[in-house]
């Protein structure tokens, strides 16, 4: 069932031309490392940090950051970016430069498209996409079950050996609601050292449900959806973790319930790891008064205190990480009936200043809390090598740089994805990306996508 190789990515940078030497030096001027101490440059050189200091000089390109924050390259385990099938609303190409701007340099791309990423051959067809890009690390998840259907298992170790390297797999979008489904998927991965995610819903409990189950959506008369349906999943698949081992993570927690549940899983050291999304770390289902498609979401918005227990649990550690759930979609599918909007908001390009904005601009945290959970821990729990890694010298140049006294407004029309569905439309972002780097490459310059 496993190989020397199941263990490890693939080579990552090897279908680009990469120059070499003087050639390949990018020098950031003036940056603060982790917003600490004071400007330092710092001298990128063949895809690694070469130096760190200052008066530094270049015979390659020098990027003038004076005072902007250098942090590592923000890792995000949960976008969709539609192709094979969708490539109307979404691309590789298009997903990639999204995720350049927001300065990501590794993203995991969810298994339902059309067809499925159920077969090897799929997921090489998106690894090399992506490679192909060379904007960002374009990691594919397979999908748990053959088409999402909940049925039969996947190949894992046939996908964990292709030359993707599947190391992730999920049914997202769909939860896998059968038991024994889910002890066998428990069971197997263990053999292959592969990561599962869970999205947790308990399909029953949902059925036409389209908001979350309170007052709002009484009193607009949409059908609610309510915190069990996500937390009895989380409940059943935590003690799947503790009984049958494996590494069993959870997506895109949105309840107050589900929090607790974490806790009580990580007090027993059960492996269950949790991902929490701006969305639900800042709106609430009082959005949906305008009964706009673009705040329909899976899970849906819930309430105050649900926000409340997310963003404490985040930085407690209950919750591992943020991702996006970056999910495009065209404008048909958005503006229409609340109750027949397809679910998902845009994510990868204002997600770090919507969490800049919660977290550290008002004190309560700092940078290194960014860079952990937005770079540390996603690349920890996907064991994805050279993302995530500290700023020193001999460290593999994956890094993105924030300039906090560039404020920007939000729209749509003028980001990088194909789609328009963000949710933050108009909204003014307090910091913007100015640059992003992957291995070496600038992939991001002055806030734009760098082919």
């Amino acid at each position: 069932m496993t190989s020397q190789n199941q263990n490890s990515y693939p080579a990552t940078g090897t279908l680009a031309d990469h120059p070499r030497g003087a050639d390949s030096e990018v020098l950031l001027k003036g940056v603060v490392i982790y917003g600490e101490g004071e400007p330092q440059d710092v001298l990128l050189r063949d895809g690694v940090i070469a130096e760190i200091g200052s008066g530094l000089s270049s015979e390659g390109e020098t990027l003038d950051l004076q005072g902007q924050i250098l942090l590592p390259g923000l890792v995000d385990m949960h976008v969709h970016l539609r192709e094979p099938g969708r490539e109307d609303t979404e691309t590789i190409a298009t997903g990639s430069a999204s995720a350049a701007q927001g300065g990501f340099t590794a993203v995991f791309t969810m298994a339902n498209t059309a067809p499925v990423t159920d077969n090897p051959s799929i997921a090489e067809t998106v690894w090399f996409k992506g490679q192909n890009t060379n904007l960002c690390d374009v990691h594919p998840v397979g999908s748990i079950s053959k088409g999402l259907e909940g049925k039969d298992l996947t190949e894992f170790g046939m996908m964990a050996d292709s030359d993707a390297k599947v190391r992730m797999f999920s049914d997202d979008g769909k939860c896998v609601d059968d038991p024994r489904l889910m002890r066998r998927a428990i069971e197997y991965s263990k053999g292959v050292d592969v990561l599962l995610a869970q999205h947790c819903e308990e399909p029953r409990l949902t059925e036409t449900a389209v908001a979350h189950e309170g007052a709002t959506s009484a009193r607009l008369g949409l059908s609610g959806w309510p915190r069990v349906a996500e937390e009895s999943i989380v409940a059943r698949d935590a003690i799947m973790a503790r009984d049958y081992g494996g590494r069993l993570h959870i997506c895109h927690a949105s309840t107050e319930g589900t929090v607790e549940l974490l806790k009580w899983a990580k007090e027993q050291d059960i492996p269950l790891t949790a991902e929490v999304t701006p969305h639900h770390l800042l709106l609430t289902d009082e959005k949906l008064e305008s009964y706009d498609g673009v705040y329909r979401v899976n899970p849906p918005l819930r309430e105050q205190r649900d926000v409340q227990a997310l963003r404490q649990a985040l930085i407690d550690g209950v919750i591992d990480c943020v991702a996006t759930d970056h999910a495009p979609h065209g404008s048909e599918e958005k503006c229409c009936e609340f109750d027949r909007a397809r679910p998902g908001m845009l994510g990868l390009e204002t997600s770090l200043a919507l969490i800049a904005q919660i977290f550290v601009l008002n004190g309560d945290q700092d940078w290194r809390f960014v860079a952990r959970v937005m770079s540390e821990r996603p690349a920890e729990i996907t064991k994805l090598p050279g993302h995530g890694r500290p700023i020193a010298v001999g460290e593999p140049a994956n890094l993105c740089v924030v300039d906090t006294s560039d404020e920007w407004v939000a729209y749509g029309e003028e980001m990088a994805s194909k789609s328009r569905n963000t949710p933050y439309e108009g909204m003014t972002m307090p910091v913007r990306v100015s640059t992003t780097v992957l291995r070496g490459k600038v992939t991001c310059r002055d806030g734009k996508a760098s082919v």
